[in-house]
Parts: structure tokens; sequence; C-alpha cells
């Protein structure tokens, strides 16, 4: 069993770069639509004043300052100084470029932000993010001690200047981004369903845990229930209904991404992929390959870029 936690593995898999730190400080009445979400994942926190977040379909939801909150869903959001205020398209009045910078908007003084945006570069970005809640949020104040620290001592890289300041910046951008999304999982996870929602039920999570340990064991329904600490049946329903899919759909799926991942990165035949994962043969590989990916291996390898990362349940 290789010991990797099942967030840090997803989030190698997602391959978080290109990363935008900096900070925005708005005044005034304002809003934006935050059009450049998709293939993204945003973490921000509040560090003064208050703002709004409104998403797709969903009532507003009001950030104070204390609070950070991801978005990685893709899902459009407006943010502003307070519902119903007429939007600008984030993407027509911020430069993308001025990254380590502290961008003034309306003026500022209002509300101030600081925060980090990652490019996702995975063959599995769209189906691996969309297993995120659209919006996730939690305090940073009481207890919170390592989100704060890497918070305020990011807000003081960017303003400070200093030699190294830029390479700092990122370094703790992402332990900004794990932070939070270790505390929304502490937190319950609200009533999300995906593979994230199960991860803070402790007994999915430690079936989960499983899975990501050892791929290639042939996982039954009753072997994870029995990791979980639960009878088969409880565990078949509570698991579906948290993850919106059955353990085996899951264990077959989280096989078919690590193969396409080393099927793109290449240097391995196919045969030693199969058997890595638990496939006595090719043909019973290639049979899973296709069902789940959609595509061959072959034509998925050629690919190389992630044409094909939508993936099938």
């Amino acid at each position: 069993m290789n010991g990797i936690d099942p967030l840090s593995e997803v989030l190698s898999l997602l391959k978080p770069y290109g990363y935008l730190t900096g900070g925005f400080d708005a005044g005034g009445p304002w809003a934006l639509t935050l059009d450049d979400l998709a293939g993204r994942i945003k973490c921000y926190a509040v560090m003064r004043g208050s703002c709004w977040l409104t998403l797709e379909d969903a009532a507003p939801v009001e950030l104070s300052a204390g609070e950070c909150f991801v978005l990685a869903s893709g899902r459009v959001v407006t943010i502003g100084s307070a519902p119903g205020v007429p939007p600008k398209r984030a993407s027509e009045v911020l430069d993308p470029d001025r990254a380590g910078e502290t961008v003034t908007y309306n003026g500022g003084g209002d509300v101030f932000l600081v925060g980090c945006r990652f490019e996702v570069n995975s063959p599995h970005t769209e189906v691996l993010l969309r297993t995120l809640p659209p919006l996730m949020r939690v305090a940073t104040s009481g207890d919170r001690a390592r989100l704060r620290w890497s918070i305020e001592l990011m807000t003081a890289e960017l303003r400070g200047g200093r030699p190294g300041s830029w390479l700092m910046a990122q370094q703790l951008a992402h332990m900004m981004l794990v932070q939070a999304l270790r505390l929304y999982l502490a937190e319950g996870g609200g009533d999300d369903v995906g593979w994230f929602a199960a991860l803070a039920d402790p007994q999915l999570s430690a079936a989960l845990g499983a899975i990501h340990a050892d791929p290639a064991f042939p996982w039954t329904v009753h072997a994870l229930a029995v990791r979980a600490g639960m009878s088969r049946s409880i565990f078949a329903a509570r698991f579906r209904e948290r993850t919106g899919e059955t353990p085996i759909v899951y264990v077959t799926r989280w096989r078919m991404m690590l193969a396409g991942e080393r099927l793109v990165r290449g240097g391995e035949t196919l045969a030693r992929i199969a058997g890595s994962l638990g496939y006595a043969s090719e043909a019973a590989f290639n049979t899973a390959f296709k069902r789940v990916m959609g595509v061959s291996p072959g034509r998925y390898a050629r690919s190389g870029s992630g044409v094909f990362g939508s993936v099938r349940r």
C-alpha cells in the first residue's frame, strides 16, 4: 500500500499549476461575474469588510472578514458588495497579468481579499473538479492557526516585495488551499454529493483510503464495508448517497483515471499498467477502460492532452 491519502492523491492528479496570487481591494457598490473559473480552482480569504457570492441557481451568500472560500466546480459565480448590483465581467475589467499585486477596484477601501488562482492540468480535470462542491467556505479564526498563518504570511509577502517573495507566495498559496479543504472536510462537508463529500464521512473515508492505497486489490462491497466498519447494506446505501455512485463503479473509475495518467505519460507497456491495477489480461483491461473512458487505451494515449477526459459512469 502506498500510504498516500485520497485528498493528496487527487490533488496530485489534478496537477495545480500556474498559480496567480494577489490581493483585491474594492469599494462602493460593485459586482463582478467570475467568468474564468472553468478548469481552475480559486481560493480566497476575506481580510477586511464583507462581500456577497451568488452561484447559479443558488441564494446569495455573505462572506465576512475571517472567512475563506474555495471555488472549484467551474460554475459561474458573481461576487460583489451586495446582491442585485449589476455585474461586470471580471475578464473584461481585471488584468490577468497583474499577479502578485493588489488590484484596487472602484476606489477600494471597503473589502479586501487575498488569495490564489490555480490552473489545473490533468486529463481528468472536468471529472475531478465536478466532484468538488461549488462553494466551500471555512472560518480562519479560532483554532484555525495554520490556515490563518499561511494567509497572513502570504499577504505580507505580497506587500513586502522582498527577494524571493513571489516564490514564497506561491508555496503559501498551496498551503492555504490544502488547509481550507482540510477544514471543510473536518466540518462535515455539508449536504454535498460526490467523492469529496464522502471524504468528510469518517467511515466512508476509511473505505476510500483503502481503495486509493491499493487500487489493484480485488475490492468487493463486503471488503470495503469491513474497512468502513459497517454492514454491507448500510455501507452500500450510504456510499451511493454521498458519492452518487456505487462503490465498485468508484473503484473502476479510479483505476481508469490512474491508468489514463500513466498512458499519457508513456514509458510503460499496456500489460504492465493492466497488471498493476488488478487486471489479469490486457483484454479485460481494454474492455473496462473503453467502457469508463469512452475510448481505447491506445487512442487515449495518443491524445496526449486529455481530449477524452470526460469519464463515463
